[in-house]
């Protein structure tokens, strides 16, 4: 993928476009919002977020850690015993999703009513 000049994540090849994608995807907000609360362990990130596979979790953490979204604290304990924080620019991205997130919760109503309207208007 080549780099754009300036970032426009309407041009398919920025970077920019790719960061959008993982902070918004289902799981990625959702990881964000939930770390806002605090450090979490892998198996009690899991519990938290309702739904997600082992195989999902672990793939979303790694992309937000690649980015520099959240950091992995791997102890050297056994059992091991692996952390996972947001860094400041996780922190960040977590407030602007999890607005998104509120907003949407809170305007609820109006979409299942406008989803109503429009699959009556539908024959």
């Amino acid at each position: 993928m080549g780099v754009c000049m300036e970032p426009n994540v309407n041009h398919a090849a920025c970077p920019s476009r790719q960061v959008l994608e993982h902070v918004t995807s289902r799981w990625g907000v959702l990881v964000l919002a939930t770390l806002l609360e605090r450090s979490y362990r892998f198996s009690e990130l899991r519990r938290e977020i309702g739904g997600v596979s082992e195989k999902m979790l672990a793939q979303t953490l790694q992309t937000l850690e690649r980015d520099g979204f959240v950091d992995r604290d791997a102890k050297p304990v056994i059992p091991p015993r692996v952390d996972y924080t947001l860094t400041d620019l996780g922190r960040e991205a977590a407030d602007q999703v999890w607005e998104l997130a509120r907003w949407a919760e809170a305007r609820m109503e109006l979409v299942l009513r406008a989803r109503e309207t429009y699959d009556e208007a539908r024959p």
